[in-house]
């Protein structure tokens, strides 16, 4: 089936829509169907067929590029969100409710006006919405994030000093474990393992795969293993020189080429 995928960058979501036999090309505006209403985005990837297995359908359609009314009317939502937005902070604090609101996202034709906050506990915000419904007028959603979707939508500069991957490509947070820190056999220091949402790094599950098949060869550090000098315990391995340490005791430490016993001393 042959789709486009289509980037909103306030929503910081990716959208597989049906091109609708227009002729689309990449970083194009267009306006688009959603479940939330019309949308504008960015052709991200041209017309391509996919497998009907990994879509969602009835596809959406891209009605059309984006003209110059199109591109004022998007001017104009964005002016509203932002005002909604201070709306919002104020509201919550003459409320009293404790919500760290990160943004306001108003869709193409004015159908509903997202919030996107942050709260350490559930939230009773009815009166705000009722108050945010009053006076703009379209359908209001709260929406509570997390401290990653938060740094999805703001963005910054990760510990490698690239862009962060959930702003940049990243669509989903898949599951990060401490397990894959310690599969990679990184110091179990937060500074070095935590990214700046405070959880740990999405870049861990990256190579954990590779990770695991890498190690699959070598002695478990701990394990007794025979060398030509005699046996003795693993106590590091370098998955990458192939090799692996032995502590002989009083013979001292050697390193071991993987797949054999003779060894040589460090």
């Amino acid at each position: 089936m042959e789709v486009v995928a289509v980037s909103v960058p306030e929503a910081r979501n990716i959208y597989f829509l049906s091109p609708n036999n227009l002729e689309l090309k990449r970083d194009d505006e267009v306006v688009f169907e959603s479940e939330n209403g019309l949308m504008v985005g960015y052709i991200k990837k041209e017309t391509y067929d996919e497998d009907k297995n990994n879509l969602v359908l009835p596809l959406n359609k891209v009605l059309r590029l984006t003209t110059k009314e199109d591109k004022k009317t998007i001017e104009k939502n964005r002016k509203i969100s932002s005002g909604a937005l201070l709306e919002a902070k104020k509201l919550n604090n003459s409320l009293k409710l404790n919500m760290n609101f990160v943004d306001a996202y108003l869709n193409f034709d004015g159908s509903q006006l997202l919030f996107s906050f942050l709260a350490d506990d559930r939230v009773d915000f009815r009166d705000l919405a009722k108050k945010l419904a009053q006076k703009y007028k379209t359908r209001i959603e709260l929406r509570q994030i997390g401290v990653r979707d938060k740094s999805k939508k703001i963005g910054g500069l990760g510990p490698c000093g690239l862009f962060l991957c959930c702003n940049s490509f990243l669509t989903d947070f898949n599951s990060v474990s401490i397990n894959m820190a310690k599969n990679q056999m990184l110091a179990l220091n937060p500074s070095k393992i935590n990214g700046i949402c405070g959880r740990l790094l999405c870049c861990l599950g990256f190579e954990n795969d590779n990770y695991t098949v890498l190690k699959k060869d070598f002695p478990k550090i701990g394990s007794k293993v025979d060398t030509t000098f005699g046996e003795g315990s693993v106590v590091a391995i370098d998955l990458f020189k192939k090799n692996y340490s032995v502590d002989l005791g009083e013979k001292g430490i050697v390193k071991v080429d993987l797949g054999e016993k003779n060894g040589k001393n460090i």
